[in-house]
């Protein structure tokens, strides 16, 4: 349904939109002819942007991925800015609500460009990582005498360690905003106001502060379920590693990517360690791999619970730590389970946190079903001062680099677009955040590195006879010496038949994913088809060679078990 597909594209873009559904008016016949008249089309959607005519679907389609959408929308907005006055001064040109990694990056960026700019940075106590471990295990396999059995981890020492580096990188934080002459203010920021900002410390004094934009980056906090004996007795990963004890055996709840690092993680300490899970493990991500991660968590030592719904958490003694009983529902039949644990994580989503920052006093919308903010394709919300950036927008890939990017990027665009030019080219700085083919990885103890469309989302978007598949498992060299796991790495290239088999997914379960994914992904930027992956000179031995040489399609079904190089 070609309207649908636009209705959706501009509710993803925060835009506001009129739908006449000519078959649900009386006189619909009557316009649709009038319509045919003024804009020599009769097929529908038909699209008219502030009284200019776009066309249909492809029209539209066509003018966002070419930029062009953002520049018509915008030809609107000195209407909309009639209700937004400006002030006639201002204390800054910039003031950035929160002090994660986007924020910074915007704040420094636009302090570089000559803009007065202020940080403001609070964050509420919660309500209460890549892997290691193996290493003991495979030693004595490479001939050294080390009993795994006797090694001890010493809780105590990682978190302090932990602890020690989050406090270092906070301290360079504020030094690097120092020397940028940017404010720093440790207060909680709510718009009261037009251009203004109401700035609250931890003893509840306030200010006000104003400023020309506004750029809102507050991230998102982990969400607890409703349920009993959450927030009493239940922890989220903000605080896993402040514990001042070791967690013992734990109850990880979630099938999110921050779940099953966390599970991994504590079992390669040699804990004892469940993940419950209510249906499918990591959502939005290519299924098949997602499947294979937990088959692989489950044959070292981590056991799922699912599809399983928990009902209430319990203490029953007292400690550091104490031990909790968990009540839950297990979803194919109703029965009721009970569990011991000495730890309960839940690790079920993020939400986003903007709930306290007066966006409806200057007209920022959010998504009502979520709270994460609309923005259109320059990160700017309904309100023409405000952008907003990082996790707390809506449909974006919650990444720390994501952020950074569209930090500094938006920044050029506000601050520079007349003077700044990019070091490789004469282009001014109109660049927009591209947040197609962002390359990721989950670093569970076999890590997953993926870049472009998932699986589903493949066949959802293209249909199934469009795609080929092409995949192997495969054996890392490093593993054959200690006989780890075989035929359980595995990579998977998903092409497009009628684009000269384009690559638009990239899937990769392997030691060191994410080296591996970083690399592909300038390839799957500048468009690479599986015949530029073929003429690719492979290194050996790595992991990252397997993709030179896929020739085994799923369509085929011919075997795809490792052998040996």
């Amino acid at each position: 349904m070609f309207w649908l597909q636009v209705k959706n594209l501009f509710g993803q873009l925060g835009v506001e939109f009129t739908v006449v559904e000519l078959n649900q008016i009386e006189n619909g016949p009557a316009l649709q002819d009038a319509l045919e008249v003024i804009s020599k089309q009769r097929t529908v959607p038909n699209v008219f942007i502030n009284k200019t005519h776009l066309g249909g679907c492809d029209a539209t389609e066509r003018a966002h991925r070419e930029n062009r959408l953002a520049a018509m929308l915008r030809a609107g907005e000195e209407e909309v800015t009639a209700g937004h006055p400006e002030l006639e001064s201002y204390d800054y040109d910039l003031v950035v609500i929160g002090g994660g990694s986007g924020g910074l990056a915007a704040s420094k960026e636009a302090a570089d460009l000559g803009a007065k700019v202020a940080v403001l940075d609070f964050v509420k106590p919660s309500e209460k990582g890549t892997t290691w471990g193996h290493n003991i295990e495979d030693a004595n396999k490479f001939g050294w005498d080390v009993n795994a059995e006797s090694a001890k981890h010493q809780w105590d020492a990682m978190r302090d360690a932990i602890q020690d580096h989050i406090g270092g990188l906070n301290w360079g934080y504020r030094v690097s905003l120092r020397t940028k002459e940017v404010t720093y203010i440790n207060s909680m920021g709510e718009f009261v106001g037009p251009h203004k900002l109401k700035c609250t410390n931890r003893k509840g004094k306030s200010e006000e502060i104003t400023a020309k934009f506004f750029i809102v980056a507050t991230g998102c906090r982990p969400k607890y379920p409703n349920m009993p004996g959450v927030k009493e007795f239940g922890i989220t990963s903000d605080d896993l590693f402040s514990l001042p004890y070791c967690p013992g055996k734990t109850l990880v709840i979630g099938a999110s990517y921050v779940s099953l690092e966390c599970a991994g993680f504590l079992a390669a300490l040699g804990l004892d360690v469940t993940v419950m899970v209510r249906s499918i493990l990591l959502r939005g991500f290519d299924q098949q791999m997602a499947e294979m991660i937990g088959d692989h968590m489950t044959k070292h030592n981590i056991k799922f619970i699912r599809p399983c719904v928990p009902t209430k958490v319990e203490k029953i003694k007292d400690g550091e730590p104490g031990t909790l009983r968990v009540t839950a529902t297990m979803q194919k039949d109703g029965s009721e389970i009970v569990g011991e644990y000495n730890t309960v994580m839940f690790a079920v989503g993020r939400e986003p946190c903007t709930k306290s920052l007066g966006l409806d006093m200057v007209g920022v919308k959010v998504n009502t079903r979520n709270g994460f903010i609309l923005v259109n394709e320059e990160e700017q919300t309904a309100c023409p001062y405000v952008y907003a950036i990082g996790d707390v927008i809506d449909g974006k890939p919650e990444l720390t680099p994501v952020a950074i990017q569209a930090g500094r990027l938006l920044a050029k665009r506000v601050f520079g677009a007349s003077k700044v030019k990019w070091a490789c080219c004469d282009a001014e700085s109109v660049v927009q955040m591209d947040y197609t083919n962002v390359a990721t990885t989950v670093f569970t103890p076999l890590e997953y590195g993926a870049i472009g469309l998932s699986e589903e989302d493949a066949v959802k978007e293209y249909g199934v006879s469009s795609i080929e598949v092409y995949h192997t498992y495969f054996d890392p060299l490093e593993w054959t010496v200690p006989h780890r796991d075989e035929n359980t790495c595995y990579a998977k290239l998903i092409c497009l038949a009628a684009q000269k088999l384009r690559v638009v997914g990239l899937h990769v379960l392997s030691p060191n994913a994410g080296e591996i994914t970083q690399g592909f992904a300038l390839g799957m930027k500048l468009g690479a088809t599986k015949a530029d992956f073929d003429n690719l000179v492979g290194i050996h031995p790595t992991c990252a060679e397997i993709f030179t040489g896929l020739t085994k399609t799923k369509r085929s079904g011919v075997e795809v078990a490792a052998s040996a190089c």
